[in-house]
C-alpha cells in the first residue's frame, strides 16, 4: 500500500493548490471568473475596437490572447469541447476578422481561413440533413452573415465550394426573414432580442434604431443586455462612454479573455464551484470549506423581490434558489419549497421556460434535482416535479445538436435514490455537459477547471485500486470461511463488495474496514438466506438458530456449521476493532441483532411449513427484521462513532431511521420478489395485500404498496435530511441513506441482485474500467 500512501499525499498537494488559487485567505470567497471558460468571440469583438487616439487596439490584452489561444493543429478558436463545432466557426470566423483588421498574425489568419473553409459545410449541413425546415440556429445565422460580410469588407477570400456558396446564401435568406418576423428590442425577453445581436446586424438598422439605443443604455450599467460583443459595437458605433466603461470593468475583471455574459451571476457561479466539488466526489479534499460555504448561503438568504426582475435575472434566480434548496437540505439545513418554488405562480417565467427549454434545460435540470428531496405533504415540490419532468421530457426530442439529451436522459430514467454515488461521481466526471450554470448567445456557459478535474480522475482511480485491493481481501476471507464451496444459493461477494464501495464517500482508507464489514454481512446474510429457503431441513434451521441464539456453535453439522463459523468470526473482528478503536465492547449487541435476525428467518420457514398466514402488521413486523439491512447498518456505525448510543443497538428501541429504513427495504423487495414466492408458496406484503382485499388484481396490490413505499421512502428521507427527528450525527444519517439507495438500486423496476449479469456493467464501471472524460 506504499504506492497508495503517496498517491493519497499527492492528492492532497494538489487540493491545497487548488484551494490556494481558488479561495482567497481565512474565508470560502472564490474568484469566480477564473472558471469560466473565456469567450473567443466576445473576446475578439473586444479586440477590434480602437483607440482613437493611437490608432491601436484599445484592448492589446484581447489581441493578444486571440494570438495565443489558436489550436494549432486545427486552426480554429473557441471550446475544445464543443463537439458539433457552431461556435468554433463564428469564433474563429471573429477572431480571423479581428487579426485581419489589425493586419497581425497572418499565419494565424491563414490557418484560420483554412479551418472555415473546410468545416463550413459539414457544420451547416448537418442541419439541413437533420432539420425537416433545412434552417440553422438564430445566433448562428445572423453571427455567421454578419461576420461574412464584415470579411468581405476587410478584403478576405474564401475559397468555398459552389455548395457551400448556396448554403451561405440560403443563411442570408433565413436572415432577412429572421429580420422581418423578430422585434430589434423584445421588452419582455431581453437576451432574445435581436439587439442583443448588434454586432453583426447591418449598420442601416443602427441608424434607423440609434435613439432607442441610447436610451437602453443610458438606463443600464452601460452594458446591452450583459452582452460584451454587442457592447463592443455599441462603443464602436456610438462612442458612448457608460459603454466604454462597462468594458473597462470587463477587461479589468477578465483580463485573460471575456465571457459570453458580463456580469455573471456570481453567487451562482460559486454554487456551481461548491455543487461541482460535492458532485465530483471531492468532499474529503475540501469538506471543511464546503461546510463554511453553505453555512454562509443559509445565513444570508434573503426574500427576493423576483416579481421586479427582468426575465433573464428571474432565471438566473431560479437557477440559483433550487440549487441552494438541494445542496442545503441535502446538509441538513431546514428550507422550505417556496423558496424556489414561486416560479409556479409565475405566468412570465412559466412561458419563458417551456417557449425557450432547448436554452434552458439545465435551469429545469436543477429544478428537478431539487424535487429529488422530497417529505410528506409538500405539493409545491410535487407540482415543481411534474412541471421540469415535462419539460425536460419535451427537451429530448429537440434536436440532439441543440440539446445535449445524455443527462437529462440519465435524470428521467434513473431516480436519484437508485443511484450509487461513487458511480454518480464517475458520470459527473466524464460529462462535459453537466456544470451549465448560464446561457450565453451561443451557447452554454460551463463551469470548468482543469485542475479540479484532474483531482476527481485521480480521486477515482486512487479509489479504484483501493476497491480492488480490498475486494481481494474480501474474496480470500470467503474462501478462508468456505462460504464460497458451500454449493447452493446466490454468490454475491462481488455484489456486495460494489454495493458496500459505491453507495459511501467515506474517506478513502480510514473507511475500509467499514466498507469490509458492510460487504461481509452482505454475503453472510445472503448465504444464511438461502439457507433458509432453499437448503435447509427445518431441524437444521432451528438447530443454527438455537446456536445463534446462545452464541455457541458446539453440535453443528455441514452447512449450518460454516455459517455459525463464518458469523462468529465476523462478529469476533468487528468487536475487537470497536474495543481497539472506541474503548467500548459490543460483543453483546452484535450477537443479539444477528440472533434476532436468525429467529425471524426460522419464524418465516415455520410459517412456509405450517402455510400458516400472518396479519399484515404481523408479516412487517417479522419482514423488517427478516430484511436485515438493521444488521448491516448497526455494527457499521458501532466502528464509524465512538459515540454511537448504545441503548439503538437493542432490539425494539431502535432509532425511528432505522426502523424506517427497515420497512422501506422490505417492501422494495416485496415488490420484486412476489412472482417467486408466490410460486413458492410463500408469503409477501403484496400477496397478503391482495389476500386481504378480494376482488383485487395483483397489479392492484402492486400499485398501492408502491404508494405505501413512496410515502414511507419521503419520511425516511425526511428524518435523514432533518435535524429535529434524531440524534444521530450526519454520518450516521448518511449511511441510512447510503443502505436505503443500495436496495432502491438493486430492486428499481425488477430483482438485479438475483440476477448475474444486471449489474455487471456497473460493477466494470465502478471498479476496473478507466475513466473517460469527453473531449
Amino acid at each position: 500500500m506504499k504506492f497508495e500512501n503517496c498517491f493519497t499525499s499527492d492528492l492532497y498537494v494538489l487540493a491545497e493548490e487548488i484551494k490556494r488559487e481558488t479561495f482567497e485567505l481565512d474565508n470560502f470567497n472564490m474568484k469566480p471568473y477564473s472558471f469560466v471558460s473565456p469567450s473567443a468571440y466576445d473576446t475578439a469583438w473586444l479586440a477590434m475596437i480602437e483607440d482613437v487616439g493611437t490608432q491601436t487596439p484599445m484592448f492589446q490584452g484581447c489581441v493578444d490572447w486571440i494570438l495565443s489561444n489558436q489550436n494549432v493543429v486545427e486552426g480554429l478558436w473557441g471550446r475544445h469541447q464543443d463537439d458539433n463545432g457552431d461556435e468554433t466557426l463564428t469564433s474563429t470566423l471573429a477572431c480571423v476578422v479581428a487579426l485581419r483588421k489589425w493586419n497581425i498574425g497572418s499565419l494565424h489568419v491563414h490557418k484560420g481561413k483554412r479551418y472555415i473553409e473546410r468545416s463550413t459545410e459539414r457544420i451547416l449541413g448537418k442541419y439541413i440533413n437533420c432539420n425537416k425546415k433545412g434552417s440553422c440556429p438564430r445566433w448562428l445565422v445572423l453571427m455567421f452573415t454578419g461576420l461574412v460580410e464584415l470579411s468581405q469588407q476587410l478584403g478576405l477570400q474564401f475559397l468555398f465550394s459552389t455548395r457551400v456558396k448556396q448554403m451561405i446564401n440560403n443563411l442570408f435568406f433565413q436572415r432577412q426573414e429572421i429580420f422581418h418576423r423578430g422585434k430589434l428590442v423584445d421588452g419582455r425577453y431581453q437576451r432574445q432580442s435581436l439587439l442583443t445581436y448588434l454586432e453583426v446586424l447591418p449598420s442601416t438598422l443602427y441608424a434607423e434604431n440609434q435613439e432607442h439605443i441610447v436610451r437602453i443604455l443610458g438606463d443600464s450599467d452601460g452594458s446591452l443586455f450583459q452582452s460584451p460583443s454587442a457592447t463592443a459595437a455599441a462603443y464602436m458605433l456610438s462612442g458612448n462612454t457608460k459603454c466604454l466603461a462597462y468594458l473597462q470593468s470587463l477587461i479589468q475583471k477578465c483580463p485573460h479573455g471575456v465571457p459570453q455574459i458580463y456580469p455573471l451571476n456570481e453567487e451562482l457561479i460559486k454554487l456551481t464551484m461548491v455543487n461541482i466539488m460535492d458532485n465530483y466526489g471531492l468532499g474529503e479534499y475540501f469538506g471543511e470549506e464546503i461546510d463554511r460555504f453553505l453555512l454562509q448561503i443559509y445565513k444570508s438568504q434573503e426574500k427576493e423581490d423576483v416579481e421586479k426582475m427582468p426575465i433573464c435575472l428571474k432565471v438566473d434566480q431560479l437557477h440559483k434558489a433550487s440549487l441552494e434548496f438541494r445542496m442545503l437540505r441535502m446538509n441538513g439545513y431546514d428550507v422550505l419549497p417556496r423558496s424556489f418554488c414561486w416560479f409556479l405562480n409565475d405566468e412570465e417565467i412559466r412561458d419563458h421556460l417551456e417557449t425557450n427549454i432547448e436554452c434552458l434545460f439545465f435551469v429545469m435540470l436543477s429544478v428537478y434535482r431539487a424535487t429529488d428531496l422530497i417529505f410528506p405533504g409538500e405539493c409545491e415540490l410535487e407540482e415543481a416535479r411534474e412541471f421540469s419532468r415535462k419539460l425536460l421530457e419535451k427537451s429530448q426530442i429537440i434536436d440532439e445538436q441543440i440539446v445535449p439529451s445524455f443527462h437529462i436522459k440519465h435524470e428521467i430514467s434513473t431516480p436519484w435514490m437508485t443511484r450509487l454515488k461513487h458511480l454518480d461521481h464517475r458520470m459527473w466526471i466524464e460529462d462535459k455537459d453537466s456544470n451549465a450554470f448560464s446561457i450565453g448567445k451561443a451557447s452554454l456557459i460551463s463551469i470548468y477547471s482543469d485542475k479540479l478535474t484532474h483531482l476527481a480522475l485521480r480521486n477515482f482511480e486512487l479509489r479504484q485500486a483501493i476497491y480492488r485491493h480490498e475486494m481481494e481481501d474480501l474474496m480470500m476471507w470467503v474462501k478462508k470461511s468456505g462460504l464460497n464451496d458451500i454449493g447452493f444459493g446466490r454468490e454475491k461477494t462481488t455484489y456486495c463488495y460494489f454495493a458496500a464501495s459505491s453507495s459511501t464517500s467515506l474517506p478513502i482508507k480510514a473507511a475500509t474496514n467499514i466498507r469490509k464489514l458492510m460487504a461481509k454481512s452482505g454475503i453472510l446474510i445472503t448465504v444464511a438466506d438461502d439457507f433458509f429457503d432453499e437448503e435447509g431441513s427445518f431441524d437444521e434451521l432451528e438447530a443454527l438458530t438455537k446456536a445463534v441464539i446462545r452464541w455457541e456453535g458446539e453440535g453443528l453439522k455441514g452447512y449450518g456449521n460454516i455459517i455459525f463459523k463464518a458469523l462468529d468470526d465476523l462478529v469476533k473482528v468487528t468487536a475487537e476493532t470497536c474495543l481497539k478503536g472506541h474503548g467500548i465492547d459490543i460483543t453483546n449487541h452484535l450477537r443479539n441483532i444477528w440472533s434476532e435476525t436468525f429467529e425471524s428467518w426460522l419464524r418465516e420457514a415455520k410459517w412456509s411449513k405450517k402455510g400458516y398466514i400472518p396479519s399484515m402488521e404481523e408479516y412487517l413486523r417479522n419482514g423488517m427484521i427478516s430484511i436485515a439491512t438493521h444488521t448491516i447498518v448497526l455494527p457499521t456505525l458501532c466502528l464509524m462513532e465512538s459515540c454511537f448510543p448504545q441503548h439503538k443497538l437493542k432490539p425494539g428501541n431502535y432509532d425511528t431511521i432505522t426502523t424506517l429504513l427497515m420497512t422501506v427495504t422490505r417492501l422494495l423487495n416485496d415488490l420484486q420478489s412476489y412472482q417467486k414466492e408466490q410460486e413458492q408458496g410463500k408469503i409477501n406484503s403484496v400477496l397478503l395485500h391482495m389476500k386481504n382485499h378480494r376482488g383485487l388484481e395483483i397489479e392492484d396490490s402492486v400499485a398501492c404498496m408502491e404508494k405505501i413505499i413512496d410515502l414511507k421512502r419521503k419520511e425516511f428521507m425526511e428524518h435523514v435530511l432533518r435535524n429535529k427527528f434524531s440524534d444521530l450525527s450526519k454520518p450516521c444519517k448518511d449511511i441510512h441513506m447510503s443502505l436505503c439507495k443500495v436496495f432502491e438500486m438493486f430492486f428499481n423496476k425488477k430483482n438485479r441482485y438475483d440476477s448475474d449479469t444486471e449489474m455487471l456493467e456497473d460493477i466494470k464501471k465502478a471498479l476496473y474500467d478507466p475513466i473517460n472524460i469527453r473531449k
